[in-house]
């Protein structure tokens, strides 16, 4: 079930372009518009869930989700050097669209996670 005031569903349906990096029958993966590493791919549910607290409601779409994941990092050629698999949920977080997705990060070395020095 798509929401038609979100951004990520849109993108889906094709009403937005993207660039398309994977996709299965239930996600879809693009390229971040606004990169945080050298490779910065998101991965959607194809099914509209608000966050990852809801997606971990439905575990066969949340364990695809990683999977496409996965199989992002290795299209990619970043599964040795290694890779990053990010939700961000609520406000805190950074959450920005309110749809889950997972952010695939890596191609370069990485911070660290959190604050500086903790």
């Amino acid at each position: 079930m798509a929401d038609n005031d979100c951004l990520f569903c849109k993108i889906i349906a094709g009403d937005i372009p993207s660039t398309k990096v994977f996709e299965s029958d239930t996600t879809y993966a693009f390229r971040d518009i606004n990169p945080q590493a050298d490779v910065h791919v998101l991965v959607v549910p194809r099914t509209h869930y608000e966050d990852a607290e809801a997606l971990a409601g439905a575990p066969g779409e949340l364990a695809d989700v990683i999977s496409a994941g996965v199989a992002v990092a290795k299209r990619e050629g970043i599964e040795e050097a290694g890779f990053r698999l990010v939700f961000n949920t609520g406000e805190h977080a950074g959450r920005t669209v309110f749809h889950a997705h997972l952010h695939v990060l890596g191609g370069e070395q990485l911070g660290m996670f959190g604050r500086p020095g903790h």
